[in-house]
């Protein structure tokens, strides 16, 4: 990367930080949650998108301060998900 603006280097932090945390829990709670999702593993990533929107969706509305997961390991959990929805269309994400 050419010059890269402050912006450039937020963002590669960011995605580190994420990239560090989907790993880390990877080693946690192994492959088998998401290939293994009862109606596979897209329905299964579905399922666990929809139930961090709504609690996103609660924080923000109800302006609550959460006792155990704040907003902002709300949505890093979303864009690991993401990740991990790329990573099984992209056939890469491991069976075992």
């Amino acid at each position: 990367m050419n010059d890269p603006t402050q912006f450039d280097l937020d963002v590669w932090d960011a995605t580190e930080a994420l990239a560090e945390l989907l790993t880390s829990k990877h080693r946690d709670y192994g492959p088998k949650n998401i290939s293994q999702s009862p109606g596979g593993p897209l329905n299964g990533l579905r399922v666990r998108m929809w139930d961090k929107l709504a609690r996103i969706n609660n924080l923000i509305e109800t302006n609550a301060d959460p006792k155990h997961e704040s907003l902002e390991d709300s949505f890093k959990d979303m864009a690991n998900y993401a990740i991990i929805g790329l990573l099984v269309l992209q056939g890469k994400w491991p069976q075992e």
